[in-house]
């Protein structure tokens, strides 16, 4: 009700709903952001939550129908059923060591306001967010999945973390007396103005140690060579890259290392490769088919999603390597369905590797009768 204005409100409430449907079918993981919403909601209106959560859950059902009959049904196969693959707890653990050993620092301060606001104040859009978002990480475990499954919780983290340091900063904390307070807050009063004090050289220092904890950077080139090894920095990634988050679990991303003229020039003659095969080409990436202005057959992984859930009959595509119709097929991660490997092996041979980016890419032509 902080907007006085009842059809202003509404119209805020509509414009926050619709958002959050965009959201929504935009990328999956923000189903937990409107799950969030609305238990934040549910907590400060129960009768407008209600109301509100009853027209979207009907909006997003009625749209996911829409797009279920206009696909055939193709919807539900590819999105859903086809998401729902084998759990790896390793994974999971591993992931979320990784996020508390790159965000800790952060991650503290950012629990330490959760825990305020549930005991002496009155929990916020953002520490629900927060909480539900550490939730999602459960989920990274999936095949396919990895630490973007953090992501949400980490930009809630940031303003969780930023409202506590500009708290701590301003000495803005207010402790209504119950027996928590009175156990452990109020025989601290008289040192309010030193805890503030030492928030003011605390606080900065926290920042500083979080932008050393999730460093990383290029080790050679341009600047970034001189300046590694005056930080006496070393590459502990497969590129000429530093980043300190190493490699604690699987479904970790290698990003940010420089493409350098050796990729380019490999990537290149890939693409010529494609250019001059005689007949189909059939490519694990498919930016290389792309560039030769040829039709990108098949989405790996995906079929390999659809496979391993029984919803991929793999004959139309098995038929066409028997009957050796690709002049060239290029594998990086060889993540196709185990039969079409198996097709694939029979019918054809790897005639070269060309190294690009970090990865090992295998070009394989049919078989010689």
């Amino acid at each position: 009700n902080e907007v006085a204005n009842k059809t202003r409100r509404r119209w805020i409430l509509l414009l926050g709903v619709l958002l959050l449907l965009a959201a929504g079918y935009t990328k999956q993981l923000a189903a937990f952001s409107v799950i969030a919403v609305f238990a934040w909601l549910f907590i400060r209106q129960p009768r407008r939550a209600v109301v509100w959560g009853i027209g979207f859950g009907l909006a997003a059902a009625g749209i996911f129908v829409l797009l279920n009959l206009a696909t055939d049904g193709e919807w539900w196969r590819n999105v859903i059923a086809a998401n729902i693959n084998r759990y790896n707890l390793d994974q999971t653990i591993g992931l979320y060591r990784l996020w508390f050993s790159l965000h800790g620092l952060l991650i503290v301060p950012a629990a330490l306001l959760v825990i305020y606001e549930l005991y002496f104040d009155r929990l916020s859009i953002y520490s629900i967010w927060f909480v539900v978002a550490i939730g999602v990480g459960a989920a990274s475990g999936q095949w396919g999945a990895g630490d973007s499954y953090f992501a949400t919780a980490i930009a809630a983290m940031c303003i969780l973390s930023g409202i506590f340091a500009a708290r701590t900063l301003r000495g803005e904390w207010t402790f209504p007396a119950n027996y928590l307070s009175r156990a452990l807050i109020f025989p601290l009063r008289r040192l309010a103005s030193v805890l503030v004090g030492a928030g003011a050289i605390a606080i900065p220092v926290i920042y500083l140690l979080y932008g050393a904890a999730v460093f990383h950077m290029p080790t050679e080139g341009a600047l970034f060579g001189d300046l590694a090894r005056v930080l006496n920095l070393r590459p502990n990634t497969d590129y000429a890259f530093y980043d300190s988050a190493g490699r604690i679990a699987g479904g970790y991303a290698d990003i940010g290392h420089f493409t350098t003229q050796a990729d380019i020039d490999a990537g290149w003659q890939i693409v010529e490769q494609v250019r001059n095969a005689d007949g189909e080409v059939m490519s694990e990436d498919a930016g290389f088919s792309l560039m030769a202005g040829r039709q990108p057959v098949g989405n790996p992984t995906q079929l390999l999603n659809l496979w391993m859930n029984g919803l991929l009959d793999s004959s139309a595509l098995i038929d066409m390597i028997n009957a050796r119709e690709f002049g060239l097929i290029i594998f990086r991660g060889q993540l196709y369905p185990v039969d079409v490997l198996q097709a694939i092996d029979a019918n054809y041979e790897r005639y070269e590797i060309i190294e690009m980016n970090g990865f090992d890419y295998l070009l394989l032509r049919p078989r010689q009768p």
